[in-house]
C-alpha cells in the first residue's frame, strides 16, 4: 500500500510541475507578444537577438580606394581594382578572382552573382566561388539580371536600336536577343521554371508616357524569337514602370509609380496604392513577398515602424513592428534589413525570427 500510494503521489506531483511549466510558457508568450518593453527584454537578454557593433565580425577595408561591396550565397564580396574577394560569413577570406572591372553592375540571386561594367562590354556569372563564364558585349551594358537558376539578361545601349536584350543560359550560351526599336527597357525577369522572359518597357516617343510588360516564350524566341510574344500587359497613360520580378507559378510582381500589382496568366490584381497612402518605402524581391513599411504614431514626438508581408498569391499578410522611424530598406530573399539611423533590423518574412544590431 506504501508503495502504491508514493507511485500515486509522484504522479500527481509531475502533473502540477507540468501544469505550472505549461502556465508559465503561456504567461511568457502572451506577455511577449502583448508587452512590447518585456519582448525586447527577452530578446536582448534570453534570446540575444541583439548585437552591438563591437560584437559583429568585421572585414578591413581602410587601405582599399573605391572599393564595391555586395553579398551573394553564402558570400560577402569586395571588388577593388580589379579583383572580386570572397569572404566567407565568419570574414574568412576565401577565394580571390580576377575580373577585368572597375565600375560594377551587379545582381545576385540564389548561388549566382552576375557582375559586368557599367556603361561597358564586360560580364561575368559567379557561382560557388568560381567564375563560370565570362562574355565580350557588343555595345553598353546597362543593366544586368540572374534567376535562380543562373540564366542572364543583359540590358544594352549604344546600338541603332534604343534597346537590346540580350539572353544567355546558365553555361554562358547566348541563347537570343529581343531588339527594342522604339522603346526602352526598364527591368527584365527570367520565370524560375526558365520557361519566360518579361521585359518591361516604356515608350516616350508620343506625349504621354505608356508603360507595357512584354513576355516572351524563351524556347520559341531561340527557334523565331519575332513570333516569341505570349502575352503583353498594358499599363494606363502615364502610368511608370520600376521594376519586375517572377515569382513562384509564374506569378509577376510589377512595381509602379503609383501601386504594386500582381498579374498571372489569368488576371492583373492590384497589391498596394501609393496614392493617399503613408506607405515609406516598397520592395518586390523578397521571394513570393511584396512588403512595404508605414509609420505608426507612437506618442506625441514618436513614431514607429510597421513592416507589413503580403504573400503575392495567397494575399495573406504578417506584420512587424520597429521601435523607431525607418531610413531605408534592402530585402533579398527572406529577409529584410531595416536601418532605424542606431538600429539595424534583420526581420524574415515568416516573422520566426528578427535580430537587432546597435550602431
Amino acid at each position: 500500500m506504501q508503495i502504491n500510494w508514493d507511485k500515486e503521489k509522484k504522479k500527481q506531483m509531475m502533473i502540477i510541475i507540468s501544469s505550472i511549466i505549461v502556465s508559465l510558457i503561456v504567461i511568457i508568450i502572451g506577455f511577449y507578444i502583448g508587452n512590447r518593453s518585456f519582448r525586447t527584454f527577452f530578446d536582448r537578454y534570453i534570446l540575444r537577438k541583439e548585437v552591438t557593433e563591437n560584437q559583429a565580425i568585421s572585414i578591413d577595408i581602410r587601405d582599399q580606394e573605391n572599393v564595391s561591396i555586395f553579398a551573394f550565397d553564402k558570400y560577402i564580396t569586395l571588388l577593388n581594382k580589379n579583383k572580386l574577394s570572397l569572404y566567407t560569413a565568419s570574414g574568412k577570406k576565401e577565394n580571390e578572382l580576377e575580373i577585368n572591372i572597375s565600375n560594377a553592375l551587379y545582381a545576385t540571386r540564389n548561388h549566382f552573382l552576375v557582375v559586368a561594367q557599367k556603361d561597358g562590354q564586360n560580364l561575368y556569372l559567379i557561382s560557388e566561388g568560381n567564375i563560370l563564364w565570362q562574355q565580350e558585349i557588343e555595345g553598353q551594358i546597362q543593366k544586368v539580371k540572374v534567376n535562380k537558376n543562373g540564366y542572364v539578361t543583359v540590358i544594352i545601349v549604344g546600338s541603332s536600336y534604343k534597346t537590346i536584350v540580350a539572353t544567355y543560359s546558365p553555361q554562358g550560351k547566348e541563347l537570343f536577343k529581343t531588339y527594342l526599336s522604339t522603346t526602352f527597357c526598364i527591368d527584365t525577369s527570367i520565370s524560375n521554371d526558365n520557361q519566360y522572359l518579361a521585359i518591361a518597357e516604356i515608350n516616350t516617343s508620343g506625349t504621354i508616357i505608356q508603360s507595357s510588360i512584354k513576355v516572351i516564350s524563351i524556347e520559341k524566341a531561340q527557334k523565331d524569337p519575332t513570333n516569341s510574344v505570349v502575352n503583353i500587359y498594358n499599363a494606363a497613360s502615364n502610368q511608370l514602370i520600376k521594376s519586375i520580378k517572377f515569382q513562384d507559378k509564374n506569378y509577376l510582381a510589377v512595381i509602379y509609380d503609383n501601386e504594386v500589382k500582381s498579374i498571372s496568366k489569368e488576371n492583373e490584381e492590384q497589391m498596394i496604392s501609393f496614392t493617399d497612402s503613408k506607405i515609406t518605402f516598397s520592395s518586390i524581391k523578397l521571394d513570393n513577398y511584396i512588403v512595404y513599411t508605414t509609420e505608426k504614431s507612437a506618442g506625441i514626438f514618436n513614431a514607429n515602424t510597421q513592416v507589413t508581408f503580403k504573400h503575392l498569391i495567397t494575399k495573406k499578410e504578417n506584420t512587424y513592428i520597429a521601435e523607431g522611424v525607418t531610413k531605408d530598406i534592402k530585402t533579398h530573399a527572406n529577409y529584410i534589413v531595416l536601418n532605424l539611423g542606431s538600429e539595424i533590423h534583420f526581420v524574415t518574412t515568416s516573422r520566426l525570427a528578427n535580430e537587432k544590431i546597435h550602431l
